[in-house]
């Protein structure tokens, strides 16, 4: 009787399920959308029992799909997007709306502990910077601004560990995310009640559960969970992680050698150390899903979901073509039906040193000014739709090299950097990244749910299967050959770059007004 493993992927816009066998073969998926409300410019909520109702569904439509006997699962994980903030309260419910990761209602506390001297003191124990969407500014904002909110929040879950306590009633916090919260001492991989205090929080040093590991045995499917979700009551469940963690997983990242880019609603772009790298431009360290290792991360909400955006609104009747193809790997309410042909013609048949509109890629958040805004920069009467979904597809990967080269600032060179997320579906998008980069692009054949394979290997280890997560990478992960850079065009992309970022630094002082 054949075995396999179940994953759970919360992103910011689409709760997924994915079963997968023990070679890593992808047998069945489910998708729900989970709506994300924004109530003032700068929010981005959804309702938590809404999201827990997805998650049910999504695993029943796969078991319905795969017709598997859940008999046969040797184990389940979840993953979800980081930061954000999903609040169970005292009273035994959801404390508040769940906060997603693109929200930037806070973004006036980072800015506070920076100008305080705050963050600075706190930097060597926090081993990041802090940013408006971590739990440590959410928790500051609930605190003066909704005081009954705050004071009645039990647990102060990431999403991934806010779905796992749904489905074992057991709460703990999973190394991986909670590491890059703002709420722990990632140095020392523990909570430390004074760093919250100096960020005035202390109050929520009560609100953190136990910590584990995301192979650690986290709980078992309860008896109303497996009622709900079709799955065997005691199912295990494994700690999970932190989706860019599973994504790096589930692409086999595991040496400091490595360095890997996820193209989804955020650019992702990290590797593995030893230790935490402190005092260069590296944002983030936090704790990797392999015990023993930091990951180095370098992050903004600049990547793939700008081309959401632009289908939408931007590609007229492209959008609305019933014959278009529809490709896989969409994120955002587009997801599973985008015009991915149509759009990777357009930009294909402009020549990159002939299109000189640039795009700032900052609809859901910056890596340069808090309040930077998206923005084509140098339209004219004479360019076209296709102009402008170049300048979306070079915008994105403008903004991964400018993560890349503060992560290449503190270590040399991979000979290839593995690629995942929503733009590998686009060859055209592929060979941009190598092209601008000068380093080879490797992808992961076979598998489009990257982060719920990510999971499913944390559970085969948590239940036994596999030894560790090199075990069971060899068994599972299997790699495309790279895809090489052009040189010529790396030449013409080299030259357009260094304008991007003139354009993109001389708008801070536009962005400033925007505070008055």
């Amino acid at each position: 009787m054949n075995s396999y493993a179940l994953g759970l992927d919360n992103g910011g816009t689409v709760t997924k399920a994915a079963l997968f066998d023990l070679k890593g073969n992808e047998i069945a998926v489910a998708s729900r959308q989970t709506p994300v409300l924004a109530p003032r410019p700068g929010y981005a909520e959804r309702d938590m029992d809404d999201l827990w109702r997805s998650n049910c569904e999504c695993i029943q439509e796969v078991l319905q799909k795969s017709s598997v006997d859940p008999a046969c699962i040797v184990g389940l994980a979840v993953t979800g997007h980081g930061k954000g903030l999903y609040a169970w309260g005292k009273d035994n419910r959801p404390a508040y709306k769940g906060i997603v990761s693109t929200d930037n209602r806070a973004w006036q506390y980072p800015e506070k502990w920076k100008k305080e001297g705050t963050a600075d003191r706190l930097y060597p124990r926090l081993c990041q910077k802090l940013i408006p969407s971590q739990q440590a500014a959410l928790l500051a904002w609930l605190k003066d601004n909704l005081p009954e909110v705050y004071k009645n929040i039990r647990y102060a879950f990431p999403v991934k560990d806010y779905i796992r306590f749904r489905l074992t009633e057991e709460a703990c916090f999973e190394a991986t995310d909670i590491s890059g919260s703002g709420l722990m001492n990632v140095r020392d991989a523990r909570f430390d009640r004074d760093l919250l205090e100096a960020l005035g929080i202390g109050e929520a040093f009560d609100m953190l559960a136990p910590l584990c590991y995301s192979a650690d045995l986290c709980g078992k499917v309860t008896k109303e969970a497996a009622q709900r979700t079709g799955l065997l009551e005691g199912t295990p469940v494994a700690g999970g992680m932190f989706d860019i963690d599973a994504c790096a997983i589930a692409m086999d990242i595991t040496s400091p050698e490595q360095l890997c880019t996820i193209t989804g609603t955020w650019s992702i772009n990290e590797f593995i150390s030893k230790a935490p790298i402190l005092g260069t431009q590296i944002a983030m360290n936090s704790l990797y899903a392999i015990p023993g290792y930091y990951l180095l991360e370098e992050c903004s909400a600049t990547s793939a979901g700008n081309l959401d955006w632009f289908i939408e609104n931007c590609m007229g009747s492209a959008n609305s073509n019933p014959e278009a193809d529809l490709g896989p790997g969409a994120t955002g309410k587009n997801a599973g039906k985008k015009p991915y042909d149509e759009i990777n013609r357009m930009v294909s048949e402009v020549d990159p040193a002939a299109c000189d509109v640039y795009y700032l890629p900052f609809l859901y958040g910056s890596n340069v000014h808090p309040l930077a805004k998206g923005s084509f920069v140098g339209l004219t009467s004479y360019h076209t739709t296709a102009h402008m979904a170049r300048a979306v597809y070079e915008g994105v990967v403008y903004s991964a090299k400018t993560h890349i080269d503060r992560l290449l600032s503190a270590r040399s060179a991979p000979k290839a950097i593995r690629m995942a997320g929503g733009a590998v579906n686009s060859q055209v998008w592929v060979q941009m990244f190598a092209d601008v980069l000068g380093i080879p692009i490797e992808t992961v054949r076979g598998v489009k749910e990257l982060g719920a394979m990510g999971c499913a290997m944390a559970a085969t280890v948590a239940a036994g299967v596999y030894s560790d997560y090199m075990e069971a990478a060899k068994a599972m992960v299997r790699v495309n050959d790279p895809v090489e850079p052009d040189w010529d065009k790396n030449r013409i992309y080299k030259e357009k770059y260094s304008k991007f970022c003139a354009v993109r630094d001389a708008l801070d002082s536009v962005w400033d007004r925007f505070m008055v």
